[in-house]
């Protein structure tokens, strides 16, 4: 029997792209035994054609034209990789209107405008497809729509930005600074020339954003999300943590409480024993608890050419073979078909904290710092101070706290105060706690 033959339209092809039309070149045949089904690079649109040509794709099927691709009665897929929230909406949505399904690895975009972008594709009986814009060729998506549809989920805790676990990976296990660590991984290619959507916590809440309004089916609103980046942590933190038996990462938390959904990115402290703390490098790994299943861990390459262009192939494949459409008719757990959550303001947040301040070494500044906490109803599990040779007394020595369970609100009226001391040097140092969640939490 022929293979069914379907013709593609790519826009954008940098790096994810060229990985597109390099793996349907290497695997296209594999695929095709697998599936019956032939998926060809009928077109391809960026606004440098020469990216095009350096994979190999013929001059005569490369233009700079978008909608030259978008309008091509040939073409009943549409591939989205140029990225961004401008453009970018404008090509999906005219390609949904012209009758072309979209797969599209735009975690930004959809974190903003996936209702608009759902409700287009329904009301012109299309689909959009993106496993690759969450956790690059890890399955989450699949897992949350097909594997776990029968759990009610409570929470989700990922690494989901390997540009971030890299530089952490490089801060605990060789000692270097954020910058050092920063450098290297530009270097490597691991990070962007400007890593600022890295860094910042934004890449990873995008992410958080899409996998919680399928996971919890909300209409989230990114807005609402809380999100601090890696910029500012310092490398006696990192070791501080790795002493008391910790290790640091950049987390994105969805949580169900009883107040609402929880949302937010920000570095933590999480025990060696943890399973998320083993994952280093520029690796991903999101867990996911579920009512009946439990904890389940999803772990692999979270970005990059290779690890990208498989998700996007995987979700043309599904379209292709008929199991896309039908799939996006039947999720009903998008943004477009959802209620708007109640969120948990930040401030409720309940956690552990490790807390680092540089005090004045002298008699009674102790007390001054433990009053400031147990005002604001904030018990002390643990206060350690250490030496710093060769530093004059007023320059102020590290002393390091650990909390008990504390809402974030106080812990926060508490450094405040703590930070007016005139026996405290520098603004007090943060980072959250994070234990292991309830493997059956309601």
């Amino acid at each position: 029997m022929a293979d069914t033959v379907v013709q593609v339209g790519l826009i954008g092809c940098g790096t994810v792209g060229g990985g597109v039309v390099e793996l349907l070149r290497a695997e296209g045949d594999a695929i095709a035994r697998k599936t019956g089904v032939r998926l060809e690079i009928a077109r391809v649109a960026d606004k440098d054609v020469a990216q095009a040509e350096r994979v190999g794709v013929a001059a005569d099927r490369i233009t700079n034209d978008a909608a030259a691709v978008i309008n091509d009665p040939r073409i009943p897929i549409i591939v989205e990789l140029v990225g961004g929230t401008t453009v970018a909406k404008e090509f999906v949505l005219a390609a949904l209107r012209a009758g072309k399904h979209v797969v599209t690895a735009n975690k930004a975009l959809l974190a903003k405008f996936g209702k608009e972008i759902y409700r287009t594709a329904r009301e012109n009986k299309r689909c959009v497809a993106f496993e690759a814009s969450c956790a690059g060729g890890i399955p989450v998506i699949l897992a949350l729509r097909n594997g776990l549809i029968a759990n009610r989920v409570s929470a989700i805790y990922g690494i989901m930005n390997g540009t971030c676990n890299y530089i952490l990976s490089e801060m605990a296990d060789q000692g270097k600074s954020y910058q050092e660590a920063l450098t290297e991984a530009q270097r490597l290619g691991f990070a962007e020339v400007d890593p600022t959507l890295d860094v910042n916590g934004t890449d990873t809440a995008h992410k958080l954003a899409v996998l919680a309004s399928i996971a919890f089916c909300a209409d989230v609103d990114f807005s609402r999300l809380h999100i601090e980046g890696i910029e500012g942590l310092d490398a006696q933190d990192i070791a501080a943590g790795r002493e008391l038996g910790y290790v640091c990462k950049l987390l994105g938390i969805a949580d169900r409480t009883p107040d609402g959904l929880s949302l937010r990115v920000h570095p933590a402290f999480v025990p060696r024993t943890h399973p998320l703390a083993s994952n280093s490098g520029s690796f991903n790994a999101v867990s996911i608890y579920g009512n009946w299943v439990g904890h389940t861990l999803y772990y692999g390459r979270g970005a990059g050419r290779k690890p990208t262009a498989s998700a996007v192939v995987a979700d043309l494949v599904d379209i292709a073979v008929g199991n896309g459409v039908r799939t996006f008719e039947a999720f009903h757990m998008l943004a477009d078909q959802s209620p708007e959550p109640r969120y948990t303001p930040m401030d409720r947040l309940e956690s552990r904290y490790y807390v680092r301040l540089m005090a004045v070494d002298r008699p009674g500044v102790m007390a001054q710092i433990t009053r400031a906490f147990g005002e604001h109803e904030i018990s002390l599990r643990a206060v350690t101070q250490h030496e710093s040779p060769g530093r004059p007394a007023d320059d102020g020595v590290p002393v390091v706290v650990l909390t008990h369970v504390a809402r974030e609100g106080r812990m926060r009226e508490a450094l405040d105060q703590i930070a007016r001391l005139p026996v405290v040097k520098a603004r007090p140092v943060m980072i959250r706690l994070v234990e292991e969640h309830e493997e059956y939490a309601a």
